[in-house]
């Protein structure tokens, strides 16, 4: 079985969030998305927010130059603004050319 790597790329957002980084995923390149509610708690403790709802986990596969575009891109948009993070890894995938790879 042949394997690929590609880049796992994981958005923790506020819910309100939700249709406008999925526009932006599909227009830098992702070809297709995973999506989560998710609650926790960071440096700053539980979110103000969270009466308007849990936060949402995003998650996409993509080629390493989509990855890198996605979070040059959030950290530009949404970083200053919003409770947002985001992170990628190194995962193998079969099929890769379904990814873009």
């Amino acid at each position: 079985m042949e394997l690929t790597t590609v880049k796992l790329v994981t958005i923790i957002a506020e819910a309100v969030l939700e249709d406008r980084i999925l526009h932006d995923l599909r227009q830098l390149g992702a070809r297709g998305y995973t999506i989560g509610t998710v609650q926790g708690e960071g440096t700053r403790g539980v979110h103000a927010s969270e009466w308007e709802g849990k936060s949402l986990r995003i998650e996409t596969l993509v080629p390493p130059e989509v990855a890198e575009k996605i979070l040059q891109h959030l950290a530009a948009v949404y970083f200053p603004h919003f409770a947002v993070i985001a992170y990628t890894m190194d995962v193998q995938v079969v099929r890769g050319a379904k990814f873009g790879v």
